[in-house]
């Protein structure tokens, strides 16, 4: 069960990393790991905003909206390891934390830019 929800979500994240790069983002890294958590997406938009994406992976929007599941414990997590990924690669500039759904079955990606 683990194993097809990773799997899972290693798809919805990987439709997104197209569906950004058809709009101009440039992906710079996938699944950035760190002791903090990891990021899901690391890509600069188009104007040059680097931006962080939390990507959440549903079969169906039927129980809850999937950016519900980026809960305030979680964002301080993302907003660590984002700190980190930006002094280990010695980056500053405008920054922005965005979520992707992913509803699986109805093959539609919902991308919230400055969710948190």
């Amino acid at each position: 069960m683990a194993d097809e929800r990773r799997q899972l979500g290693d798809r919805g994240e990987a439709a997104v990393a197209r569906a950004m790069a058809r709009r101009g983002y440039a992906v710079l890294d996938r699944q950035y790991r760190c002791r903090w958590g990891e990021i899901d997406i690391v890509a600069r938009d188009p104007a040059g905003t680097l931006c962080f994406v939390e990507v959440k992976t549903r079969t169906s929007s039927g129980f809850a909206q999937a950016r519900e599941a980026v809960t305030p414990a979680k964002q301080r997590k993302l907003r660590a390891a984002a700190s980190l990924y930006l002094a280990e690669r010695r980056l500053d500039g405008r920054c922005r934390f965005d979520v992707a759904e992913v509803y699986w079955t109805s093959r539609r990606i919902n991308y919230i830019i400055n969710a948190f």
